[in-house]
């Protein structure tokens, strides 16, 4: 056959090799791709302590004592609204730490507020921590 008669296109060997390529490039992009979304979540956990955090100790400072929840850092305006635990996706899972009363505060029927709050997730970080520990 002449080659000025030869269909323009691609040979199936072509196709597959494109294909293989395009493969590989997705098999090894796509882990990288769930652990950046795992790294945000993260950083956004951290971010979110460090906030609710630091609230507490605001209203510590403001009021003389801890608040009684973080939805009374909400009704007294400290928050807007309570941040999701964003790897829970959820607000209701934080683990709010009751502060450590003395013997007289307990006596003076003083309740005990919420000095720390933790994430109520039970997954591990991509550093090997747990993130409930944070």
């Amino acid at each position: 056959m002449n080659s000025e008669f030869r269909e323009k296109g691609f040979t199936l060997i072509e196709l597959i090799i494109v294909i293989t390529l395009i493969g590989i490039l997705v098999g090894l992009g796509l882990p990288q791709f769930k652990n950046a979304t795992k790294r945000a979540r993260e950083a956004a956990l951290k971010e979110n302590l460090f906030t609710l955090r630091k609230l507490i100790n605001q209203y510590l400072v403001d009021k003389g004592n801890y608040p009684q929840s973080l939805q009374t850092l909400v009704d007294e305006e400290y928050l807007y609204r309570i941040p999701d635990d964003p790897m829970t996706k959820s607000t209701d899972t934080w683990v709010e730490i009751p502060q450590v009363m003395t013997m007289e505060e307990m006596a003076a029927g003083t309740m005990p507020g919420i000095m720390d709050v933790q994430s109520g997730s039970d997954g591990i970080s991509t550093k090997g921590t747990a993130y409930n520990t944070w």
